[in-house]
């Protein structure tokens, strides 16, 4: 009785917490297609400035892998007013920090600075959309932190290449099937002309989104954003190939040899919708519920209780036009690939045929409620979601909704979802094994 009182007040908390978490916001644009959205919060005297451009590895030339990543490196070379190699001091000399990140599907970069210093980060962010500066010395150094990323990253990091193999398998015609980071043979193919095309096509306002949050005064912030934003050009505008990938009606068979790992992974990834639509967001609470933590489904049975496998796992990699559903697992000595598969299919047929009980509905529906409020509990995390909903959802005020959606989900739901999406015939199995030599990739 005590401990479900406990289970209970803890439950009214984070109910409590959940509805105190609505994140308030305005957003407008600027004459040149800049969509700006502004977020007030007084509890810190910390600022977060940050842009999104709507420009990721799957809007590159097949020709020409890994230059959205690559920019991501390039942009922080220099501009016409802040000399080569100062940015970062600037920055760290003002009691900020900054960093950027690339997708699939969009390129983010942001700085974290004392509130006193949020012109200067807004000047900042209009430099490097203003004024880069992109020549043959910039391209050549970031060339070589790119090669030496993908080493430490990719190239021997064990199972460093899984993604990739996946995506190269799944996808028959959609850029996705190529990985973030690239080819280093397109990098180093390329010319400086082609990188200043690929800025000039895809790094304009009217393809990005400024969101600044935190400790800040409206009106004086507009005026900044005003001064230092409006008189940056529009661009042409990007006209986007919509690509269309045939269903998977049969198992697809593919084989990848680490030189990296000395033990065996299996894996089955199935294609799944985008990741704005009801369904992807089903498959997120499937994969937690199948193997969201020691007490789920597959870990729980085929690693604690089974012994078959010494690890097994399942996730969402969710994008903005599809996504794919993987499932993955390293059997236990003794053990094959083909049984683990069996055994999570065991799981699935269950899914597709039972529905899951009350008590884990409710169980998924607070883990959920958890990362909703963790996702906003920092004022990182709120610029982040803002640009994230408005770029690639179409839909701000997801950031305070999106959580009623999964609180919405029912076990009819969770049950037809998985007979929509998770059958042999649609899938990939790859097997994930250990090189027979060293002439890797």
């Amino acid at each position: 009785m005590k401990k479900s009182l406990m289970a209970l007040g803890s439950l009214l908390m984070l109910s409590g917490v959940a509805s105190a978490q609505k994140v308030a916001f305005e957003e407008y644009d600027l004459d040149n297609g800049l969509h700006v959205i502004l977020h007030q919060d007084k509890s810190a005297p910390v600022i977060v400035t940050s842009v999104m451009y709507h420009v990721g590895s799957k809007d590159e030339n097949p020709e020409r892998t890994g230059f959205a990543h690559f920019f991501e490196h390039l942009l922080f070379e220099g501009t016409e007013n802040i000399a080569r190699g100062e940015w970062f001091k600037i920055v760290t000399a003002n009691g900020g920090n900054n960093n950027a990140n690339t997708s699939d599907d969009r390129t983010y970069y942001y700085e974290v600075f004392p509130s006193n210093n949020l012109e200067l980060a807004i000047w900042m962010e209009s430099e490097r959309l203003m004024h880069p500066v992109i020549n043959q010395i910039g391209v050549d150094t970031q060339n070589e932190v790119v090669k030496e990323e993908k080493r430490l990253r990719v190239d021997n990091q064990p199972y460093g290449n899984l993604i990739a193999q996946v995506k190269k398998n799944l996808f028959k015609v959609h850029p996705y099937q190529w990985a973030t980071i690239g080819s280093m043979d397109h990098l180093d193919a390329a010319t400086l002309e082609e990188f200043q095309a690929f800025n000039k096509k895809f790094y304009i306002p009217n393809n990005a989104v400024l969101v600044v949050a935190g400790d800040l005064d409206i009106n004086q912030t507009k005026k900044w954003i005003d001064q230092y934003f409006s008189a940056i050009p529009k661009g042409t505008p990007i006209s986007r190939k919509h690509f269309e990938e045939a269903p998977i009606n049969e198992t697809i068979h593919a084989t990848y040899e680490d030189p990296n790992i000395q033990l065996p992974m299996v894996v089955a990834a199935y294609r799944t919708p985008s990741m704005k639509t009801r369904d992807a967001r089903v498959l997120d609470m499937i994969s937690t519920l199948l193997s969201g933590g020691k007490s789920s489904r597959m870990y729980k049975r085929i690693v604690d209780e089974e012994k078959m496998a010494l690890q097994m796992g399942a996730f969402s990699y969710n994008q903005e036009d599809y996504g794919s559903y993987i499932i993955y697992g390293i059997p236990m000595q003794g053990h094959t690939a083909e049984e683990l598969v069996a055994e999570a299919d065991k799981e699935i047929v269950k899914l597709q045929t039972e529905l899951i009980s009350e008590n884990e509905m409710q169980k998924l529906k607070n883990q959920y409620e958890s990362q909703y409020v963790n996702s906003n509990s920092s004022i990182e995390g709120v610029a982040e979601n803002l640009a994230t909903y408005y770029l690639l959802y179409g839909d701000v005020n997801l950031i305070n909704t999106e959580n009623s959606i999964y609180q919405g989900i029912t076990r009819e739901e969770i049950r037809e979802v998985a007979k929509k999406y998770l059958n042999p015939n649609q899938r990939l199995i790859l097997d994930y094994v250990p090189a027979t030599d060293k002439a890797q990739n």
